[in-house]
Formats: C-alpha cells, sequence, structure tokens
C-alpha cells in the first residue's frame, strides 16, 4: 500500500511539474519586424530574471500573428500593423475578442544606395516609385537609370502599411520584387547604386545606404509628429492576457528596462514618442 501511495505522489508531483511548466511557456508569432531583432531581446531579458519561464518566437509576417491566434498556437501576436476589420469579424463570429497592445512606435523610413544623390522625395513621388508609374531615377531629380524597387513581401505588417501610408492604398508595381525581411532589402539596396527600399526604424541606419527625407522630414524621433510614415507596433491577444503572457507583456509594454531595450534595438518607446508629440503640438 505505501509503495502505491508513494508511486501515485510521485505521479501527482509529476503531473503538477508539467502543469506549472506549460503554464510558463509563450509562444510569440508573427511581424518579422517585432521578432527579428526587438522581441528576441526583450526575451532574453525576460527570462534571464524569470528563469521558469520559457519563450518561443516564429517571426513569419504579421497575418500569421492572426492566423496563429485563432488557430491557438500562439499566446500573443506580433503585428506591424492594425489588426484589419475583416480579422476581427473572424474572431468575433468564433465568440473570439482580440485585445490590442502597443508594442512600440516606428517609422518607415525610404532607403537607397549612399551613391544615389537623391535626398529627399514627396509622398507623391514614392507612390509613382512603388506603383511603377515612375521607373526612372531622372523622374525624381536623380540620374538617368532605371529604379530598382524591393518592398516586403504579402505576408508582412509593413507591406500593407507602407500601401496605406504612402501608396493610398494603390497596388504595387508589378516590377517590385519582394523580399522576406526588412534586412533583405537593406542588403539589396547596400549593393545596387539604383536601389530603393522601406525599412523599419531599427534598420535606418547602416552602411552602404542613407535614409531620404520624406516631404523634407527626416526619420528622426524628434520628429515623429510630423513624419509620414510614422506607426505604432503592435501585440495582440485572444481576450485579456493570463498567467506568463499577462506577466511578459505587462513588463515588455511598461518597465523602464523593456523601454531601454526599445530604444537600444532602434524603435521609439511609446512614452518617448508621446512626449514628442506632445512638444510638437506645443
Amino acid at each position: 500500500m505505501k509503495s502505491i501511495q508513494t508511486s501515485l505522489a510521485i505521479f501527482t508531483g509529476i503531473l503538477l511539474s508539467s502543469a506549472a511548466h506549460a503554464e510558463s511557456k509563450i509562444d510569440i508569432k508573427g511581424s518579422d519586424t517585432l521578432g527579428a531583432k526587438l522581441v528576441p531581446q526583450l526575451k532574453n531579458a525576460y527570462v534571464k530574471a524569470n528563469p521558469s519561464v520559457k519563450i518561443d518566437i516564429l517571426a513569419q509576417g504579421s497575418s500569421h500573428a492572426f492566423s496563429n491566434l485563432d488557430a491557438g498556437t500562439a499566446d500573443i501576436g506580433m503585428s506591424s500593423r492594425k489588426v484589419k476589420q475583416e480579422e476581427l469579424d473572424k474572431f468575433e463570429a468564433k465568440g473570439k475578442a482580440l485585445v490590442e497592445h502597443i508594442a512600440a512606435w516606428d517609422m518607415i523610413a525610404i532607403i537607397v544606395n549612399d551613391k544615389n544623390p537623391v535626398r529627399k522625395l514627396s509622398l507623391k513621388q514614392i507612390e509613382g516609385i512603388f506603383t511603377g508609374s515612375i521607373s526612372n531615377w531622372s523622374e525624381v531629380g536623380g540620374p538617368d537609370a532605371p529604379i530598382s524597387v524591393y518592398t516586403r513581401n504579402t505576408s508582412s505588417g509593413t507591406y500593407k502599411s507602407f500601401s496605406k501610408l504612402a501608396m493610398s492604398k494603390k497596388d504595387y508595381g508589378t516590377s517590385c520584387q519582394k523580399l522576406e525581411g526588412n534586412q533583405p532589402i537593406v542588403t539589396e539596396v547596400a549593393k545596387n547604386v539604383n536601389g530603393i527600399g522601406y525599412v523599419g526604424f531599427a534598420y535606418a541606419k547602416g552602411e552602404n545606404y542613407k535614409t531620404v527625407k520624406v516631404e523634407g522630414v527626416s526619420a528622426k524621433v524628434s520628429k515623429i509628429a510630423k513624419y509620414p510614415l510614422a506607426r505604432k507596433l503592435y501585440y495582440y491577444t485572444v481576450g485579456e492576457p493570463t498567467g506568463a503572457a499577462a506577466s511578459f507583456l505587462t513588463w515588455a509594454t511598461s518597465s523602464d528596462a523593456a523601454n531601454a531595450i526599445v530604444a537600444e534595438i532602434g524603435f521609439i518607446p511609446t512614452p518617448v514618442a508621446t512626449e514628442a508629440m506632445g512638444s510638437e503640438t506645443k
């Protein structure tokens, strides 16, 4: 009898241990803009302070945030765009409510090769370049050379955000070369003197490429209120988060330590963005 009781106690202990382990595992999926640099750094800092928590990150694009949340394969979805109404409707039809959490602020920077003499572009010119109606640099004050356009792929939230902010929601040109992340765009523009692309603010500085002013405004934190391509980045959950996911999100969106990481990576912490926008309106 004692042996049976001992075995039951061990078995129960294993079950409780397994349950505790499951409760402390967080699956975060979605945006490459958030998932390539920022969230991994947040994860490292958080897990260092909370070693019992396991965090898995999969960055395939913002659309995957919502498909994984819907399938129950993500606790937190990362998105570089606001959820679409049709996506909300899909959740609501199943009796689910999406909750939005601001991860940080970003500015979509337009980058060109550093040998390109073009220093500024209007939104109309940017729209023309990315829709394909402008195909030669001479049309926007540059050399007589064909423009090579690099964009994110269709699953990217940045792809959709850029269309809304810079292209009046018009279709991309057929000659655009679609790439999977910010870094591939940087790589192509840096080696192609005729290249142009867009990247998140964290990728705005580097070798062999430069940013151009948009409507005369530089992509700088101090200019966020006037920069036409500024945007919020988001985390989404199904319902209010609980357990380990709730603890992580609270820390990641409000703590001084997390805000320091956000700034170090190259995004703009929400308090900083709010202050900068407030100072611009005074």
